[in-house]
C-alpha cells in the first residue's frame, strides 16, 4: 500500500480511502478497520485518519456510530445538486418538473384555501398578459406554477420546486426559442383548467392535466 506523501494528509488519506471503497475492498453498510490499522496502511497518523473520516463523512461516504465503529454509506462521492442540475437538459429538467408539479396539484386539490385560489388566478391573468418577451413569459409562468406548488402545502416539495427554478427557466427559455411559439390563448386555456380542477378538489384531474401540459412540452424536441 503506498503511503500517503503529499499535502495536505488529510484530503490524501481521504482520497486513499475512497479509492479502496470505489475499488470494493469494503462493502456497502461494511465496518471500516480501526485508526490504529488504516494509519500505517496510509503511512499518517491516527489524527489524521479521524480528519480524513470526518471529511468522507461530511460527502455522505462514511458514518460513524458511537460505540460501534466507522461504516460505509454511499460508494462514491455524489455530485451536489447544483453540479446535477448544470449539466441537465431540457427533457431532463422538464421530467424533474413534472415528478415535482403533479404531486403538488394533486395535493393542491386537497389542501388549497381560498386565498391561494385567489393567487392561482391572478397569475394566470398575469401570465396572460405576459407575451411580447420570452424570459417574462417564464417568469410568470414559473410564478404560476409556484403558487400551485405552495398550495400543495408541503415544504419539501416548495424547497424542491424553488431549488429548480435557476436551472429551469434557463431550459424554458431555451425551450421556447427552439419552438419559436409561447403564450397562445390554448395555452392559456390549459392552465386555467389545472386551476379549475384544482378549484373543484379532484385530485386525480389535476394532475392528470398537468402530466399532460408538462408532457407536451417537449413532445416536438425529437
Amino acid at each position: 500500500m503506498t503511503p500517503v506523501r503529499r499535502e495536505p494528509l488529510a484530503e490524501q488519506a481521504a482520497d486513499a480511502l475512497l479509492t479502496r471503497i470505489r475499488d470494493g475492498e469494503w462493502a456497502l453498510g461494511q465496518k471500516l478497520p480501526g485508526e490504529t490499522t488504516l494509519a500505517p496502511q496510509l503511512g499518517v497518523g491516527r489524527s489524521t485518519i479521524r480528519e480524513a473520516i470526518r471529511h468522507l463523512a461530511g460527502r455522505g461516504v462514511l458514518a460513524s456510530r458511537q460505540g460501534a465503529g466507522v461504516f460505509v454509506t454511499a460508494l462514491d462521492v455524489q455530485d451536489g445538486l447544483e453540479d446535477v442540475l448544470r449539466r441537465a437538459g431540457i427533457v431532463a429538467v422538464v421530467e424533474a418538473r413534472t415528478a415535482i408539479e403533479v404531486e403538488a396539484s394533486s395535493l393542491a386539490a386537497e389542501r388549497r384555501t381560498s386565498a391561494e385560489l385567489r393567487a392561482m388566478r391572478d397569475a394566470i391573468e398575469h401570465r396572460r398578459g405576459r407575451r411580447d418577451s420570452i424570459e417574462e413569459h417564464v417568469d410568470a409562468d414559473t410564478a404560476l406554477h409556484r403558487t400551485i406548488v405552495v398550495a400543495a402545502h408541503s415544504p419539501l416539495l416548495t424547497e424542491l420546486f424553488d431549488g429548480l427554478t435557476p436551472r429551469s427557466r434557463q431550459a424554458m427559455v431555451e425551450l421556447l426559442r427552439i419552438r419559436g411559439a409561447y403564450g397562445s390563448d390554448a395555452d392559456h386555456v390549459v392552465h386555467a383548467e389545472i386551476v379549475d380542477a384544482i378549484e373543484a378538489g379532484d385530485p386525480a384531474v389535476a394532475a392528470t392535466r398537468t402530466r399532460a401540459h408538462l408532457r407536451t412540452l417537449t413532445s416536438r424536441l425529437a
